[in-house]
């Protein structure tokens, strides 16, 4: 049974307005947080909300730590001397400091806490896969990774890709700490397997050099609205992130979650009248070097009118919708509810994660959850490479994506429908322990003072 009628459904399937909004973000180029492209992201999606019928569209400016690339050396001393310098084989990782750091290279593997507890790292380079075993219970993030490796004693620290195809991961490290402690680079399976191999026959020297600026800037959110006016209507906020990482056009990550907020606000629009709560549309900035944007509009904003918060992510490169509820079974199961109606596969996982823009709200206890789509593999496969782009989508899976999103929104903001946040303190006391470490190494942990809205 679809809550949509039949022409805005058809609609939906028929039309090219998310893939050509998504045409356009990725023709901008470098969408990095706080550099010109990401205004010029922000700028489309504006435009794309205008275009959808949607009302009172805002940009909002708000300051962050600013990151700029530069050039990346990794060079092998021992056993064999060699270079890397181009950008196939090595990139350097936002948030972490300029400099030089030279010893011994010190494998640990996929970098689970064992791993570096076993490693002596005290002044070498410590090398970590972007893979997490699927035994492990949890995905380990790289800032956790790099935390890591700096608090072992290490002068630097590689991060190795799992996805060959000569392609070095970028990714923040520094988060809430800016810059980080040690300079940071990616390299790409084929040099990291190398590193590895050295690493296993003998000792592996080399010295890491990093050219950078970290300096403060402005992002900007965008949003409007479609549904009922008025202080007392609650919201329903769909969320995505418009930035993206310099090295690559984000068309996965996060372009089309972006094209898809854009979309579902024009399908919502011709059933405006039909909305229960005011449906908010919009696009954080800064989300990939530590989710300012997210926190932004969540300590300017009264959380206690926020019904639920669907944040989108990674949302393009199938049709196969996954929703990370973060333990917030109400809103679980109106995916669950909506995808059976309409006989869709749906991927379900609860454990509280910090990683997205829907952590700004989940920490004080607003339901929110990640939508995504599904594909094999681990980690973000192309996502944070030079590989993230256009041609990896396809326009069919736009679309059915958006009409699962849009009948999920419609369900939530559905009077009847009742979703209830929880305290603070529950929250806190359900986050997994690994993640508790995370979170205070990169400076996100919120809980110390108590207040609402504390970072």
């Amino acid at each position: 049974m679809s809550r949509l009628p039949e022409g805005v459904v058809g609609d939906a399937y028929t039309s090219r307005f998310a893939w050509e909004t998504l045409e356009a973000l990725v023709e901008v180029g470098n969408r990095m947080a706080g550099q010109e492209g990401e205004r010029e992201g922000a700028e489309v999606i504006a435009d794309a909300f205008a275009e959808a019928g949607l009302r009172t569209v805002e940009v909002d400016e708000f300051e962050i730590p600013g990151w700029w690339r530069g050039s990346s050396e990794l060079t092998l001393d021992d056993p064999h001397a060699r270079t890397y310098e181009r950008s196939h084989e090595v990139v350097a990782l936002p948030g972490t400091p300029a400099g030089e750091a030279a010893g011994e290279v010190v494998d640990v593997g996929y970098g689970t806490p064992a791993e570096f507890e076993a490693a002596d790292l005290d002044g070498k380079i410590a090398m970590a896969s972007s893979e997490t075993p699927d035994d492990h219970g949890r995905w380990i993030h790289r800032m956790e990774k790099y935390v890591a490796a700096a608090e072992a004693g290490a002068v630097g620290f590689v991060f190795r890709n799992h996805v060959e195809g000569c392609l070095p991961p970028t990714g923040e490290v520094g988060y809430h700490n800016r810059p980080g402690p040690i300079p940071a680079v990616g390299v790409s399976a084929e040099v990291g397997e190398r590193l590895a191999r050295y690493c296993a026959d003998d000792e592996a020297s080399a010295t890491l050099s990093v050219e950078c600026r970290n300096e403060a800037t402005t992002s900007r959110n965008v949003e409007a609205a479609v549904g009922p006016e008025g202080d007392d209507v609650p919201e329903v906020l769909l969320t995505a992130h418009v930035d993206a990482h310099d090295i690559a056009e984000g068309a996965n990550d996060n372009g089309a979650g972006s094209a898809l907020v854009a979309e579902v606000g024009r399908l919502l629009a011709q059933v405006e009248g039909d909305l229960d709560a005011r449906v908010r549309f919009v696009t954080f900035g800064s989300e990939e070097i530590g989710l300012w944007g997210a926190y932004h509009w969540a300590e300017s904003h009264d959380l206690d009118s926020v019904k639920a918060v669907v944040n989108v992510d990674g949302a393009g490169n199938s049709r196969n919708l996954g929703v990370g509820a973060n333990r917030f079974d109400a809103l679980g199961e109106v995916f669950e509810e909506v995808t059976d109606d309409l006989d869709a596969p749906l991927a379900r996982h609860d454990t509280i994660s910090p990683h997205g823009d829907q952590w700004a709200f989940v920490q004080e206890g607003v339901p929110a959850v990640m939508a995504y789509t599904e594909s094999e593999g681990s980690g973000r496969g192309w996502g944070h490479t030079h590989a993230d782009t256009l041609d990896k989508l396809d326009v069919r899976d736009l679309r059915a994506t958006a009409v699962l999103l849009a009948e999920s929104v419609l369900a939530v903001a559905d009077a009847d429908r009742e979703i209830p946040q929880k305290s603070r303190e529950a929250i806190r006391d359900s986050i997994d322990e690994g993640y508790v470490e995370e979170l205070k190494r990169g400076g996100r942990w919120p809980y110390e003072e108590g207040a609402r809205n504390a970072e």
